[in-house]
C-alpha cells in the first residue's frame, strides 16, 4: 500500500499544477490583447508637440501629422500610424523620405524657453537625429502663458 501512495501523490500534484496553469492561461487570454496598453491619450485626440535646439513642432491626429521648423513655419503634412505601447504612444511615418518616429510618454516637461509646463515628454527620431521636446492634448493642456 505504501508503494501505491508514493506513486499517486506525485500524479495528484502534477494534475493540480496543470489545472492551475490552465486556469492562469485562461485568465490571461480573457484579458485580451489590449491589456496594459497606454491609454492616457484617447484614440481620437490630437497630440501637439514642440521642442527646442533646434526649434521644431507640430501635431498628429486622424492618421496625419505636421512637422514644422523655423525654416518651414507652416509645416509639412504626411501620413502616420499610431501605436499605444505599455508606457507611451508611438507615432510613425516618413517625411521627405526620412523616418519620423515620435514617442510620447507621461511626465512633467518644460521646454526651458517659456514658463509652460507640459504633461508629456516627446522624443523624436527624425532620420538619424534624435530630438527632445514636450507634448500636450486639448484635454490635457500645458499650464502657463498661452503666448510666451
Amino acid at each position: 500500500m505504501k508503494l501505491r501512495l508514493s506513486l499517486i501523490t506525485p500524479i495528484a500534484l502534477l494534475v493540480a499544477c496543470t489545472a492551475n496553469e490552465d486556469t492562469a492561461s485562461e485568465e490571461n487570454a480573457s484579458q485580451g490583447p489590449g491589456t496594459g496598453t497606454f491609454d492616457a491619450i484617447a484614440e481620437g485626440e490630437v497630440v501637439h508637440y514642440t521642442g527646442t535646439e533646434p526649434f521644431w513642432g507640430g501635431a498628429a491626429g486622424g492618421g496625419v501629422a505636421t512637422y514644422s521648423t523655423p525654416e518651414n513655419p507652416d509645416g509639412t503634412e504626411f501620413p502616420v500610424e499610431r501605436f499605444a505601447g505599455n508606457n507611451g504612444l508611438g507615432i510613425s511615418g516618413q517625411i521627405d523620405g526620412e523616418p519620423f518616429d515620435l514617442t510620447i510618454t507621461p511626465g512633467e516637461c518644460s521646454d526651458a524657453m517659456s514658463d509652460r509646463t507640459y504633461p508629456f515628454t516627446a522624443t523624436l527620431l527624425l532620420g538619424e537625429e534624435q530630438r527632445q521636446g514636450c507634448a500636450w492634448t486639448d484635454s490635457q493642456p500645458f499650464s502657463g502663458p498661452e503666448a510666451p
